[in-house]
């Protein structure tokens, strides 16, 4: 007879708890503590392209950028995840008593990979919608120069854009700052990703 181990709930002052000690970061899903996949070297130039072009872009301005390192706290369906890069405007609003866990950005961007591209497309854009303060969603290929957007108008509806070729321009509305494709993809080498 087969046993099927059944999963481990982990209560959320546990997954905080594991998460200050843990050697790689882990995604909590309502109970479940999921292993963040390792990075490839395009995923890291990508978002240290996009991070280093915004934080000259904003300085002196009233945002905060963060990278992969800063969990992101969603409420309502009771996860924490590590987005690959995003922008808070005005205060910086913590999850009470934590200073490692935020609840505000206007923007995320989620470089995509082949393991979690449809997570980072669909649920995970779903759970981020939820934040107030959240208008701008950017998901960069690493395979391809291919940039999708998404952006929160006045009326509360989401917009579609996609930027292909690395002559296009990308405007991250929420912050009112542009960078080309080629920037974004700057030293990148499609052939060198071709497994994830």
């Amino acid at each position: 007879m087969l046993v099927q181990n059944q999963p481990k709930f982990y209560s959320l002052d546990e997954y905080r708890e594991l998460e200050e000690t843990a050697e790689f970061r882990n995604e909590y899903r309502d109970g479940e503590i999921v292993q963040m996949t390792g990075g490839t070297i395009n995923h890291s130039q990508i978002i240290g392209n996009i991070y280093a072009f915004l934080k000259s872009a904003l300085r002196g301005k009233n945002a905060r950028l963060f990278m992969s390192d800063l969990r992101l706290w969603i409420p309502r369906y009771r996860r924490g995840t590590y987005p690959d890069v995003m922008v808070v405007e005005g205060e910086l609003v913590c999850t009470e008593g934590r200073k490692d866990e935020i609840l505000n950005p206007v923007l995320i961007v989620e470089v995509l990979s082949k393991s979690t591209k449809n997570f980072d497309r669909e649920d995970k854009f779903r759970f981020y919608r939820s934040i107030p303060e959240f208008r701008e969603y950017v998901l960069v290929s690493q395979y391809e120069f291919l940039v999708a957007q998404y952006i929160k108008n006045e009326s509360n509806e989401w917009l579609f854009r996609e930027y292909e070729g690395e002559s296009a321009i990308v405007s991250f509305d929420s912050v009112a700052v542009q960078m080309s494709v080629s920037d974004i993809y700057e030293l990148v080498v499609f052939e060198m990703e071709e497994t994830d």
